[in-house]
């Protein structure tokens, strides 16, 4: 293995006979940053949700810090021991609880005490910039910018090893879109996360990553550097 906190090897993903990814590898660094662009069905979403653990590869290896997460149909990790963060492009928000139940849901059993895990909720807010006043509304009582924030907040709020997002900000203005770009490119230097970005954005890409992979036909077609 090499320094690659997250390792994908010749990952191949098919649903019935039309394979999604094919025969992808790539290497992410240590708190690298990395913005996954292409065309709709080109495969981004799935290379998220392979890493995450939410579908298994047909072939090829997945490591995260030098641990074998999958292989060749079988899964070695579990999903919810990968300590993974994925914020989806629906956000996938639990309606059914508030702001910090969305939270202490993703936190229990990361912490030794309740107090202790208590307290990384309340510091995943602040991080994200979620208004304390909000923290006991449920998902539908929040603006669209706000359980944006929610759903980062719940994302490194079990203090994920790798970060993953799937076009976050799709549904958003530009104003706004600009704004939480820039919070969450504040976010990655002050965790110095390791993060894979998911988009059709150029200016996202440009704005939240140093190295671009685009994708077509469930491969990597290029990879280049960014502006940073």
């Amino acid at each position: 293995m090499t320094a690659a906190l997250l390792r994908l090897v010749g990952v191949t993903k098919a649903y019935g006979t039309r394979a999604v990814v094919q025969d992808l590898s790539l290497d992410v660094a240590a708190g690298e940053s990395i913005a996954v662009l292409g065309p709709s069905g080109s495969g981004k979403t799935t290379v998220l949700r392979l890493i995450a653990g939410l579908e298994r590869p047909d072939a090829g290896e997945i490591w995260i810090d030098g641990q074998q997460m999958a292989a060749n149909g079988r899964q070695m990790v579990p999903a919810y021991e990968r300590r993974v963060g994925l914020v989806f492009q629906d956000l996938a928000l639990w309606p059914h609880l508030t702001v910090r139940g969305n939270l202490a849901f993703v936190v229990t059993g990361t912490g030794p005490t309740k107090v202790e895990r208590a307290e990384r909720v309340e510091q995943a807010l602040a991080m994200c910039r979620v208004d304390s006043r909000f923290a006991d509304r449920y998902p539908h009582e929040l603006s669209g910018g706000e359980q944006q924030r929610v759903a980062l907040a719940r994302a490194i709020a079990g203090s994920p090893r790798v970060l993953l997002l799937d076009e976050p900000f799709s549904s958003l203005d530009a104003e706004l879109r600009e704004t939480l770009r820039r919070e969450l490119a504040d976010l990655q230097r002050q965790l110095g996360l390791t993060t894979i970005y998911v988009t059709h954005d150029v200016e996202d890409a440009s704005a939240l990553a140093t190295r671009a992979v685009v994708m077509r036909d469930g491969r990597i077609e290029t990879t280049k550097s960014t502006s940073g």
